[in-house]
């Protein structure tokens, strides 16, 4: 159980296994933009056109980002940004949806 005791010695924050995923950590970081974005322009009213757009497109990336992940350091920040996205898709359809009372 020698292997076990060894520390970390491979770079990167998101990699755990010492491999490069440069499309899951372009989803991941696209994903918490979304989340952030989609989430903090909820708490406007006016603003339910771009927080529920870009919540929608946020749980959209989030969860193809979820079906390839390979590391649970990803898994984690695409279930962050997954939630925020989610508040603020469902905070923008509650102030008045995709369309904006278009349709």
């Amino acid at each position: 159980m020698a292997q076990a005791m060894r520390p970390n010695t491979v770079g990167g924050l998101f990699a755990t296994d010492g491999k490069p995923h440069p499309l899951q950590d372009t989803l991941l970081a696209v994903t918490l933009v979304l989340g952030i974005t989609a989430f903090v322009t909820a708490m406007f009213h006016n603003l339910h056109l771009l927080s529920s757009w870009t919540g929608l497109v946020g749980i959209l990336t989030g969860a193809y980002g979820q079906w390839i992940s390979e590391t649970t350091r990803e898994r984690f920040g695409l279930i962050i940004g997954l939630g925020a996205a989610a508040v603020g898709f469902f905070l923008g359809m509650a102030h008045g949806g995709l369309f904006g009372g278009f349709f």
